[in-house]
Formats: C-alpha cells, sequence, structure tokens
C-alpha cells in the first residue's frame, strides 16, 4: 500500500454523497490507462471516505445508497476510475516525468532515423521533447499524445513513424505460445495450412521489427519462418 504521505484524495460525489480514497496517483493514471494495477498497492486503505483527510469513514447506509450491493474493493476501483483528483505540484512534476519516458519509449519503437532507417534512442527522444519544450499532459492517455510529440520533435529531430509487414508462418506445436504475441500487433490476414501452420500477415512500427523477430524466434526455437514484404 502507498504511504499516507504520498497519496492523494480521490473524491467522488453520486447519490447526493461525497465519498473520497487515498491513492497513489501514479497508480490511479495506470489504472485509468489500462493497465494491471493491484488495488491494494494502489490505495492507503481499502476504506471509503466521507473526509479522507479527516479520517471520516462513509457510513453503511450513504454507501449502499450510492453503490448497492457490491463488494467494497469495487467500489473502491470505481472511485479511482471515475474521481477527480488534484496531486501537489511535486506528484505532478513526477507524473509527468514518467509519462514523458513512456511516451519517448513508445516512440522509440515505432519510428525511425529516415536517412539510417535505424530507431533513434529513448535518451535522444527525452531530449528532442525538453528541447521543444513539448506539453506532456499527466492526465492524457499516452497513445493520445504521440502524434503531437511527433510532429513536435520533427523540428529537431530527423523522424518518421513506418511500419513493416512480415509474412509469419508458426508450426502447429508453437502456435498457442506465440498467438498473443502475433495478437498484440496489427493482424492483416491469417489462415491455418493443412498441416496446422499458422499463416498470418502482421504490421509492425519499423522501429520494432528486429525485436518481434527475435521474440518469434526464441518462442519457437527457431522454427518460425518469416518473409518482410516489400
Amino acid at each position: 500500500m502507498v504511504s499516507l504521505d504520498d497519496a492523494i484524495v480521490i473524491r467522488l460525489k453520486r447519490a447526493g454523497e461525497k465519498f473520497e480514497v487515498l491513492a497513489d496517483p501514479d497508480a490511479v493514471l495506470r489504472l485509468r490507462e489500462g493497465d494491471e494495477v493491484d488495488l491494494e498497492d494502489a490505495v492507503v486503505t481499502l476504506e471509503i471516505f466521507r473526509d479522507a483527510r479527516k479520517g471520516e469513514r462513509a457510513d453503511t447506509e450513504s454507501i449502499k445508497k450510492a453503490f448497492g450491493d457490491i463488494p467494497t474493493e469495487e467500489i473502491v476501483k470505481y472511485i479511482l476510475l471515475n474521481g477527480e483528483f488534484h496531486p501537489t505540484t511535486e506528484q505532478r512534476r513526477r507524473m509527468v516525468e514518467e509519462k514523458k519516458k513512456q511516451i519517448a519509449t513508445i516512440i522509440s519503437k515505432r519510428a525511425i532515423h529516415p536517412q539510417t532507417g535505424t530507431p533513434h534512442p529513448v535518451d535522444r527522444i527525452i531530449k528532442a521533447i525538453e528541447e521543444v519544450r513539448v506539453n506532456i499532459d499527466p492526465f492524457k492517455p499516452v497513445e493520445q499524445q504521440i502524434t503531437s510529440v511527433v510532429s513536435a520533435i520533427r523540428r529537431v529531430l530527423p523522424i518518421r513513424i513506418e511500419t513493416k509487414k512480415v509474412e509469419v508462418y508458426i508450426p502447429p506445436e508453437y502456435v498457442g505460445k506465440a498467438y498473443p504475441v502475433v495478437k498484440s500487433y496489427d493482424v492483416k490476414k491469417e489462415s491455418y495450412l493443412n498441416d496446422g501452420t499458422w499463416f498470418v500477415v502482421i504490421e509492425v512500427p519499423a522501429g520494432m521489427l528486429e525485436s518481434v523477430l527475435k521474440e518469434l524466434s526464441d518462442i519457437t526455437k527457431g522454427a518460425v519462418h518469416t518473409r518482410l514484404i516489400e
């Protein structure tokens, strides 16, 4: 569980009542972006408060009126996902730095240098973000900021987001392990051959091509066959 000193109040008004939970702002953002977060690690306590800073707990009747007969954990999660919160200046700064790293990491995987065809290191992208003073929104999902950040850093960094299409042939005995990996990318076509081999065409960010092929090779112990589609 997060410490009280690092927690902020997440507040939700419902059925004419106010409910509060003390939580880790970083965990709340990860939760809202769809990441798996251990609820007990995200909050100071699984208690629901009327006034968290004063330690005044919400009464059972008010909670039941607003949320019905559902487990406390589900109510806490609902408040974390839908409530309002205002981090301190230092918390906001840390949240912006973390979001900046996440954005830079994704761009590094998806984009390349137009002249060399190689990906830019994460540190180089972070430096460009800071140089052009891109406004990183700590509350906005990473995916919704990628396009605007790439557009901004083009002023100081040659960069292009490019994708590659690859034909992949997975032997039947490895389909189960390879399936979630392949499906995490943009699948353009798929079918099963007579011998059970899984044929699939995927589109992946150019900067990730080498790592994707290596991952599939590791899963299939080198038995995968791939061909880059020009």
